[in-house]
């Protein structure tokens, strides 16, 4: 792998690429096969997203707790084959001429759930595969793979719908789970379980566990809330952009593409910058000032017009964000796994990524119900707006001080 976190590092991130790369080329793949082949109604479509990932959600809760008292690789393996298999369910389905909605959305809460559970497992699995000061290091290798994949995949995957249909993008998402377990299933070395005399009955108050921590900590408990709130409106508005360039304004997909594919490059730069802007100005200044300008930025999408010019409105606009995203979301995640035990971090992880999920679906809700009653651009603005008061949750310097900003910054060196 050549990578300098070590050969184990090597098949986790190969894993997580190759997941990530089928999951954005079949982007967008459920709404066409509910449209093309299912001929559902738009509030049918609109279901299966909030729906989807709000089930998923809640169905994961009990999850957090399970994992922690499990070896993490074989839950990983297991969710990459639960998420293959149950993609693998539509084509062959479709083949049979027995595919029908309530499968898209089955499908959709299983593969979303298997995915919060994956999520969980491998955070404590990195948290205990590379050392504290890796973190960093080790979250924007993530971050950069997720931003090159958002970019590549639906490009990608427009091609391959264009020329195949939907329903052999879902078997190709289906295959790169496949591909995902198995790269796990390399991975040599010890795992991470729980003490052996720990008690492994599920308690109702087991599953509040991860949140009563989160607020317990000063400085999770404001990285919490800013990340969920601003993850939420962010996410509310992308059904909204859909409508609003594709509807109102008439732009042809392949600019809708452009749109959301260039400026993902901008989160492959900021991942890449992350590390060394850390080691030069300290973690603190940083996340608040990358937090700060990822709020700001939204409200450019407010000035969105018809036209080349509102392409490239769009284009500048996201591509600053994304960029601010690259820089802040590696820093979050590190210091999230370095603030958590080993023997608290699937439930910290999975409570973080069901309330994420779940504050998303209810705003998509909300937000969709604004753009009827007004419009979607109104909507979009309204949420810019609020977004420009989210930094008042990050930590303050003395919540999040900088001194171990050396020793997180150890491992980076020039790539």
């Amino acid at each position: 792998m050549g990578v300098p976190l070590g050969r184990s590092f090597g098949w986790l991130w190969s894993a997580y690429a190759v997941s990530t790369y089928g999951t954005w080329i079949a982007f967008g793949a459920f709404p066409l096969i509910a449209v093309q082949v299912l001929h559902s109604p738009a509030f049918a479509v609109s279901l299966l997203g909030a729906a989807g990932l709000a089930v998923a959600a809640i169905v994961a809760v009990p999850f957090g707790p399970w994992v922690e008292h499990r070896a993490k690789r074989p839950v990983m393996i297991a969710t990459d084959l639960v998420r293959f298999l149950a993609m693998a369910s539509i084509p062959i389905a479709y083949f049979l001429g027995l595919l029908t909605y309530g499968q898209l959305l089955v499908v959709s809460v299983i593969s979303g759930t298997a995915g919060i559970v994956f999520t969980a497992a491998s955070g404590a699995y990195l948290k205990h595969l590379v050392r504290s000061d890796q973190l960093l290091d080790a979250n924007g290798k993530f971050e950069g793979t997720n931003w090159v994949a958002t970019a590549a995949g639906p490009p990608l995957g427009g091609a391959l719908i264009g020329l195949l249909g939907p329903v052999i993008t879902v078997a190709a998402d289906a295959l790169s789970f496949l591909l995902s377990a198995l790269g796990v299933l390399r991975i040599r070395g010890d795992d991470v379980v729980a003490p052996s005399d720990a008690d492994t009955r599920l308690r109702t108050t087991d599953l509040l566990n991860g949140w009563r921590f989160i607020l317990h900590d000063s400085v999770l408990r404001r990285l919490f809330l800013n990340s969920v709130t601003v993850s939420g409106l962010i996410m509310a508005t992308s059904p909204l952009l859909a409508v609003l360039l594709l509807g109102e304004y008439h732009f042809p997909p392949w600019q809708y593409g452009l749109a959301f594919g260039i400026p993902a490059l901008g989160g492959f730069a900021g991942a890449r910058l992350c590390a060394r802007l850390v080691a030069r100005y300290g973690r603190h200044r940083v996340i608040l000032v990358s937090g700060w300008l990822r709020s700001i930025f939204p409200l450019g999408l407010a000035f969105v017009q018809p036209g080349i010019a509102g392409l490239l409105t769009v284009i500048v606009v996201e591509g600053l964000l994304i960029t601010c995203m690259g820089i802040f979301n590696p820093i979050n995640a590190a210091e999230r796994l370095q603030r958590t035990p080993a023997h608290h971090a699937a439930r910290v992880l999975t409570a973080w990524s069901v309330s994420s999920k779940l504050v998303q679906a209810v705003l998509m809700v909300i937000w969709g119900v604004l753009a009827t009653l007004a419009d979607p651009l109104a909507a979009i603005t309204l949420s810019g707006v609020i977004l420009l008061a989210t930094p008042l949750l990050l930590p303050r310097r003395t919540q999040m001080p900088d001194v171990d900003d050396a020793q997180m910054s150890h491992s980076v060196g020039p790539r």
